[in-house]
């Protein structure tokens, strides 16, 4: 256990293989005014770790976002090497300590949440102001089920509030097995749409345990050819593009892209006007209100984690080769403590 200064955690120096997360010994944050001190229970392994332990080997033109957006990256992440050392940008565990102008939490409330791009969850306790990302856990997950939550629902219920979903909707999800893909057919479903996702042959039975209405197992079909049409189509990973997908919409149809190049700015703006056929780049952006909305959804039944893996903290470089290898039928959980 870590003593009254020092925690254990995942730290990476240089940017690289798995092999550059090293645990070590570093100094235990102290909760400010304003801030609670989370002794963190669990925490994910998501797309988003891979790309920032990855970061100074990816060239812009690797990168799922257009040129400002990695020279923004570069800046935030280090341009040589990492600027935070610690990754992991979800999480749950237990509140341990409050500032002394803290309302809104107490010691031993369980609370998840997301601090996205500041990551510093691959730790055994991470510093939080009261009104940033977190909230109260589900009382019906447990914390690696809370842990793998966050970030797909926040983009899901993001997502769906700006296209308008509305019942009887019929929806498209290409990426549907991703955190992303999965938040988004979950809620898409809860909203009454009939939901289609696309996926590949090992992650149909997931997708499937998701609800949706319809699988497309895109090594062996183009939804984009099969004469079907959609009110929404979200494509996670910049796997099809506005052109290939337009007949594939109805009149009204939305197009919306999570990861996107400048060509589909491009696209985004040429369709921003009339009534016709939309294409919309979408970016996050997180309210801690959502997270609550996250909890009562989970609470309700309609938002469920569905882990493939789990990995203690020392096994953290393993996860991550276990992500990259592609045989993931769900979230990836890390286990914070049980340690050796």
């Amino acid at each position: 256990m870590t003593t009254s200064e020092n925690m254990k955690a995942i730290v990476y120096t240089e940017y690289g293989p798995p092999e550059v997360l090293r645990l070590q010994e570093v100094e235990k944050p102290a909760p400010k005014e304003n801030e609670v001190l989370i002794r963190i229970h669990a925490t994910s392994v998501n797309f988003g770790d891979i790309a920032a332990r990855n970061f100074g080997n990816i060239s812009h033109k690797e990168f799922f976002m257009p040129l400002p957006f990695y020279l923004i990256g570069k800046l935030q992440f280090g341009i040589s090497k990492p600027k935070n050392p610690i990754l992991g940008n979800e999480f749950a565990g237990e509140i341990e300590l409050v500032g002394k102008d803290v309302t809104s939490f107490k010691p031993g409330d369980q609370v998840f949440g997301y601090p996205g791009p500041q990551m510093r969850c691959n730790a055994q306790y991470r510093c939080l102001p009261e009104d940033g990302p977190l909230g109260l856990k589900p009382t019906n997950m447990s914390y690696e089920e809370a842990a793998v939550v966050p970030y797909s629902a926040l983009m899901a219920i993001d997502l769906l509030r700006k296209v308008g979903i509305q019942r009887g909707q019929r929806v498209l999800i290409n990426g549907a097995s991703g955190g992303i893909g999965s938040g988004v057919l979950q809620l898409a479903k809860h909203y009454g749409a009939e939901v289609t996702g696309v996926c590949g042959t090992p992650r149909i039975e997931f997708v499937k345990s998701l609800g949706a209405d319809k699988v497309i197992d895109y090594t062996k079909e183009d939804f984009t050819k099969n004469g079907e049409t959609y009110d929404l189509i979200v494509d996670v990973l910049g796997k099809s593009s506005f052109s290939q997908c337009e007949d594939s919409l109805k009149e009204a149809g939305k197009y919306v892209m999570t990861s996107f190049k400048m060509r589909d700015i491009l696209d985004m703006l040429r369709t921003s006007f009339g009534s016709g056929k939309k294409a919309i780049c979408a970016i996050l952006n997180e309210k801690t209100e959502d997270l609550v909305l996250t909890k009562e959804l989970a609470e309700a039944g309609k938002l469920k984690a569905i882990i493939d893996n789990s990995f203690t903290l020392e096994q953290t470089a393993d996860a991550h080769r276990y992500m990259e290898s592609g045989q993931r039928k769900g979230n990836i959980v890390i286990t914070v403590d049980k340690m050796a």
